[in-house]
């Protein structure tokens, strides 16, 4: 049910660049003869972003982007070479932090904070919210994923980001607050969420996280990546997706879609509503 008075901000959080194989097997893996073995790999940017909701019973991000300190942070998993995050001339390209200071917002005035999932690239700055007052929440299912990750890293999850917060853990599609509420959509990791926000005046929109990571993702029919824990569990998440589009006519925002972001509203004056 959607809920009056209810503002839903796109925030940026840092721009990263990769291989597009990462995010699309097809059609960048095409079999090729050997006249093109050297042909460029399809290089772009990988945008992330944060959700900032301001509701009546209080004030909700989702997500948190990559750390300023990304170079030195990665690097002992080697993704710094393979996910660099575009810096403008005075270094800031978005993070974080400055976007939430634009909206005239520092980390404890978050009431809840809500991560899609625990990868390098949504919950790097989880511990800016480690205030006291946040609430901090993810599925329950990551949780249980990451309980028993040794040493710096697995894959794309660095406990650093997140240990020793006070996490709790949502089982099953649940609402957050009234016309806000989160997705199971396991198959991307363990646990992945997306975000549904229903809204009084512009409908109901649903923010896929890595679920889906492009439009090209989604198909249909749906295209997987290289980075997914389990391929059947990723497919069936992308189809319940595609049946609540269907059921509510949603609009679809992707984690990491580089020509959709040209057309979000973004930062403290354009929101949605």
């Amino acid at each position: 049910m959607a809920t009056p008075d209810m503002k839903v901000h796109i925030l940026e959080s840092g721009t990263m660049e990769a291989d597009r194989t990462w995010l699309l097997l097809a059609p960048h893996t095409v079999i090729k003869t050997r006249e093109h073995k050297n042909d460029p790999r399809a290089w772009g940017q990988v945008p992330t972003h944060a959700v900032y909701i301001d509701h009546p019973e209080g004030k909700i991000l989702w997500d948190t982007g990559v750390p300023r300190n990304w170079q030195t942070h990665w690097e002992p998993t080697g993704f710094h070479e393979f996910f660099p995050v575009l810096d403008d001339p005075e270094g800031d390209s978005g993070y974080l932090d400055s976007s939430l200071s634009q909206m005239g917002l520092a980390p404890d005035d978050i009431d809840i904070l809500v991560l899609s999932h625990l990868h390098f690239d949504h919950a790097a700055n989880a511990k800016m919210f480690d205030n006291g007052k946040t609430r901090i929440v993810t599925s329950q299912a990551e949780l249980d994923g990451v309980a028993d990750i040794s040493g710096y890293n697995k894959g794309a999850h660095i406990p650093d980001d997140y240990k020793g917060l006070s996490i709790g853990g949502i089982t099953g599609d649940d609402e957050i607050v009234p016309g806000v509420s989160v997705i199971q959509t396991p198959g991307h990791t363990w646990g992945t969420m997306s975000l549904r926000v229903d809204l009084p005046n512009e409908g109901t929109k649903i923010f896929t996280s890595d679920a889906v990571y492009m439009e090209e993702s989604y198909g249909p029919p749906a295209i997987g990546a290289a980075i997914v824990w389990s391929s059947l569990d990723w497919l069936e998440s992308v189809e319940k997706l595609r049946r609540i589009e269907q059921e509510t006519g949603a609009e679809m925002i992707f984690g990491h879609d580089e020509a959709q972001r040209q057309n979000f509203k973004m930062g403290p004056d354009e929101y949605y509503s």
